[in-house]
């Protein structure tokens, strides 16, 4: 039986890599600050130190070459994982992204596989301001030919890392930096959790019920589930059993698991740090509305998410933009007084 231990998402990320690199020779990382500093977030430590620059590559301050040499390799039968220091970043080599990484296995009939991951950071909460705070996993999630990954903690984190890289379809691997476990940087200590040491993968396509409910779900991820269990709590002191779905990933989307908890509790919350329109939120809220005939719905779904203006650098602009735990609260204690939909069962 292996081992556990706790660690950081950062140390579990790293752990998950540096196993694929020793047991898979085609594995290997490239990217700004990989190597010496070990990813700006930690995603990378000491990968340099146990498996060299030849296979742990720095690269010049230039996106779209260096993801588009690590399509070239993937092409080739390697393994690349490539990180994009922020999501925000994608502007400058978005082509690259979703022109080729996405399209390419499409367009050359199945005869060209890409293997490969691009690992980037997202998320607000720490004063970074409009151009290093955003989510963004929608905007991806609407590209057909990217699996879309989202861990909310250490133990999920190393095991769809895991997964990705054996994946032999690109998959974007969106890591929150509030729930890295850095020392340098406030974060949810839920995060750390307890990991094994052997390697494990977990299936995408299954989000996790981290609590149990009967009176409402709230679907959410990432650094969003920590608000949503801590919500929780606080509801339930008030008599309010909420169930809390975190996603795990986006595309593939565990529909199943969100209409099965709706059907079960009648009420839908998504808490989401993503823009409120024209994503996640409202994908779910169609989800619910194209199966209203099953769910016996009891109110309307609600939705909290930023409202569309950028992530400001003021931080309570900041904390008012990005759902908190007391927002959560609100809109769930909203939700429990809406007026029943009409024919709702009481």
């Amino acid at each position: 039986m292996s081992e556990s231990r706790k660690l950081t998402m950062a140390a579990a990320i790293s752990e998950a890599i540096s196993q694929e690199m020793e047991r898979d020779r085609d594995v290997f990382v490239m990217g700004e600050d990989v190597g010496k500093y070990g990813g700006i977030f930690g995603a990378t430590g000491g990968l340099l130190a146990r498996h060299g620059k030849e296979r742990v590559m720095d690269t010049p301050i230039s996106e779209t070459a260096f993801i588009g040499t690590a399509i070239g390799a993937a092409a080739e039968g390697m393994r690349p994982i490539v990180e994009l220091m922020f999501v925000d970043f994608f502007g400058v080599c978005m082509d690259m992204i979703y022109n080729h990484m996405a399209k390419n296995t499409y367009m050359s009939g199945g005869n060209v596989q890409l293997p490969m991951v691009l690992a980037t950071a997202i998320g607000g909460g720490y004063n970074d301001a409009a151009q290093h705070s955003q989510c963004l996993y929608a905007t991806f999630a609407h590209l057909p030919g990217i699996k879309v990954v989202v861990p909310s903690n250490a133990y999920d984190a190393k095991g769809l890392m895991t997964q990705a890289i054996r994946d032999n379809n690109p998959v974007l691997f969106m890591f929150h930096k509030g729930i890295m476990g850095l020392p340098w940087m406030a974060y949810f200590e839920g995060s750390t959790t307890e990991v094994p040491e052997a390697s494990y993968t977990i299936p995408f396509g299954q989000a996790r019920v981290v609590r149990p409910g009967r009176d409402l779900t709230i679907v959410t991820l990432s650094q969003m589930v920590h608000k949503a269990a801590l919500a929780a709590d606080e509801l339930a002191a008030a008599g309010i059993d909420a169930e809390v779905i975190d996603l795990r990933t986006v595309v593939p989307l565990d529909r199943a698991a969100v209409l099965a908890s709706v059907r079960k509790t009648g009420r839908l919350l998504v808490a989401d740090e993503d823009y409120l329109s024209f994503g996640l939120s409202g994908e779910l809220a169609a989800l619910v509305a194209e199966n209203l005939d099953s769910l016996a719905l009891k109110a309307p779904v609600r939705r909290l998410a930023v409202p569309d203006v950028p992530i400001p650098y003021s931080r309570p602009l900041e904390r008012f933009v990005i759902p908190q735990v007391e927002s959560i609260v609100g809109a769930a204690r909203a939700l429990m007084d809406a007026r029943p939909l009409a024919g709702a069962a009481a």
